[in-house]
C-alpha cells in the first residue's frame, strides 16, 4: 500500500500545482494539454480528486493507529 500512497500523494501535488497556476496566472495546464472540458481532462481531474480522498483516508487511518 505504500506505493499507492506515494502515487496518490504525487497526483495531489500535481493537482495543487495546477490550481496554483490557475490562481496565479489564470493558466490551467490540464486544459491546455488535453483540451478544456475534454474527456481526458475530466479523467485527470477525477483521478486527482480520488487521490485526494485516498490521502485523506490514509492520513486519518494513520492517526487512528497512534
Amino acid at each position: 500500500m505504500e506505493i499507492v500512497n506515494k502515487i496518490a500523494c504525487a497526483l495531489v501535488i500535481i493537482g495543487a500545482l495546477n490550481w496554483g497556476l490557475v490562481g496565479f496566472f489564470n493558466f490551467d495546464l490540464v486544459a491546455f494539454l488535453f483540451g478544456m472540458g475534454s474527456f481526458l481532462s475530466m479523467i485527470v481531474y477525477d483521478i486527482v480528486g480520488l487521490s485526494a480522498l485516498w490521502c485523506i483516508f490514509a492520513y486519518a487511518g494513520q492517526k487512528m493507529k497512534k
